[in-house]
């Protein structure tokens, strides 16, 4: 069984693995930095992280 790109479904290039290209990869990043991927979790108070109680 040979893998595939998760970005297009292409063939895996070795120099680029898990992808085929340097343009999936890069695809891939910017899903990333955009915040196109997300990881579950609860949310976050933004404004407790301001308060000087909550430091340490």
């Amino acid at each position: 069984m040979t893998a595939s790109c998760p970005i297009c479904d292409g063939p895996v290039a070795a120099p680029h693995a898990p992808f085929c290209s340097p343009r999936c990869r890069d695809r891939d990043l910017l899903a990333w930095l955009g915040e196109g991927y997300r990881l579950p979790g609860p949310s976050i108070d933004t404004e407790a992280l301001d308060r000087p109680e909550n430091a340490d």
